[in-house]
């Protein structure tokens, strides 16, 4: 399958996939990261925001949200969810907007679907000019030099009588600056087995590469991946939380 077929022909399966993330705590991280170093504006954008559940609630922060998502049926279920926000088809790697915001996120290490460093280049490039004056980009990464190839996550959800498993797992090379995520789906029913499995290309770079990117455009402060507290990067783990304020 190519790098979409298996989001559009199972988006509808996306929500089950994705049934194991707290999308509420990430969304309540990332407001209060809004309120600590944001220009206290509400207009929001979420970048590949898929079927909108971040956008979900930070609407109940009073945000104005817009999402941008590469996935046409991902973005029909958003406008489902989220009828109040507002959707585009679009790549965030060359985006413009008529109007700047003041809070632009990327949730679940989507900003590595850049694919590699010229274009998270000019997805970093895009995020600045969208940005108001004091606006915050708010997105997690994954530092290559810290992938275990060995791990991954799965998990397993019953619906309407079929039982859905999941994994998902880096592979990174040891070399390079592409990385792979790998999917995995299967759907067992009384009748049948159907599994479909898919890879994606995405950038590798480590967070020091990362934040020379970031640093001609943004003040930046970074993590510990932590949803329930907020917590500086200790300069060890492998994953973080990137808060970045437009200059």
């Amino acid at each position: 399958m190519s790098d979409n077929v298996l989001y559009t022909d199972l988006s509808g399966y996306y929500d089950l996939m994705c049934a194991d993330i707290n999308y509420q705590a990430q969304s309540n991280n990332a407001h209060r990261l809004q309120q600590i170093f944001g220009n206290g504006g509400k207009r929001h954008l979420d970048l590949a925001c898929g079927t909108g559940p971040h956008i979900h609630y930070l609407s109940q922060e009073n945000y104005q949200c817009s999402g941008l998502d590469i996935n046409q049926p991902m973005l029909d279920l958003a406008k489902q969810r989220c009828p109040q926000a507002q959707f585009e088809l679009g790549n965030m790697c060359e985006f413009e907007v008529a109007d700047p915001y003041d809070f632009i996120t990327c949730f679940l290490y989507s900003i590595h679907y850049s694919g590699d460093i010229p274009r998270l280049t000019r997805c970093i490039d895009s995020v600045h000019k969208a940005l108001n004056v004091g606006g915050v980009f708010c997105f997690n990464a994954v530092d290559k030099d810290h992938i275990n190839n060995a791990l991954s996550a799965k998990h397993s959800v019953v619906q309407q009588g079929c039982r859905f498993s999941f994994g998902s797992s880096w592979y990174y090379l040891g070399e390079g600056d592409t990385q792979t995520l790998k999917l995995s789906i299967e759907k067992t029913s009384a009748e049948t087995t159907q599994v479909w499995t898919d890879e994606h290309p995405m950038v590798a770079l480590n967070f020091n590469t990362l934040q020379a990117l970031l640093m001609p455009y943004f003040d930046i402060h970074v993590f510990e991946h932590e949803h329930d507290k907020i917590v500086p990067w200790d300069k060890v783990s492998g994953n973080a939380i990137f808060l970045c304020v437009k200059k």
